[in-house]
């Protein structure tokens, strides 16, 4: 079980960085010979990132279906999801080639975000480190910090 930290935390970054959200949905579950091969290259692409810090992949967490992904810069998540010598390149095409999105048995999507240094806010309460306290400090919320306007700074 992951260590519950009591108290009230925040996440600190330097620079900017990506958020990218990735999923997929079965839309015919009886159709497991085109959405299993979909479900099962996401654990590898995890694994290799989790491998492979020089891919600037930063932290990952998520359940079947969504994927949460901190990336360092949009130009890292581009190199790695086109890098033919990486997990998504192959698993993409061969996607595209057995399924494509137009057979409508498994969907899948993503969602990129690139977030400007100090253009966010977080707050973890009694909670274990997640999200962008992964990848970056996971802090103690002070007195300067005590309230959400005080953690962002627009």
């Amino acid at each position: 079980m992951t260590e519950v930290v009591p108290g009230r935390m925040t996440a600190e970054m330097d620079g900017d960085f990506v958020v990218f959200l990735v999923g997929m949905r079965i839309n015919r579950w009886w159709k497991v010979h085109k959405w299993w091969p979909v479900a099962m290259a996401m654990p590898r692409m995890l694994r290799e990132l989790a491998a492979a810090p020089e891919c600037g992949c930063l932290a990952t967490e998520g359940a079947f279906g969504t994927v949460v992904q901190y990336w360092r810069s949009f130009e890292h998540l581009e190199a790695y999801a086109r890098d033919p010598e990486r997990e998504h390149w192959p698993a993409w095409t061969a996607f595209n080639k057995k399924v494509g999105a137009s057979s409508g048995d498994v969907g899948i999507w993503h969602e990129t975000y690139l977030v400007r240094a100090g253009e966010f806010e977080t707050l973890y309460g009694a909670m274990p480190r997640r999200g962008l306290a992964r990848a970056g400090r996971h802090v103690p919320v002070t007195e300067s910090l005590n309230a959400a306007r005080q953690r962002i700074r627009v």
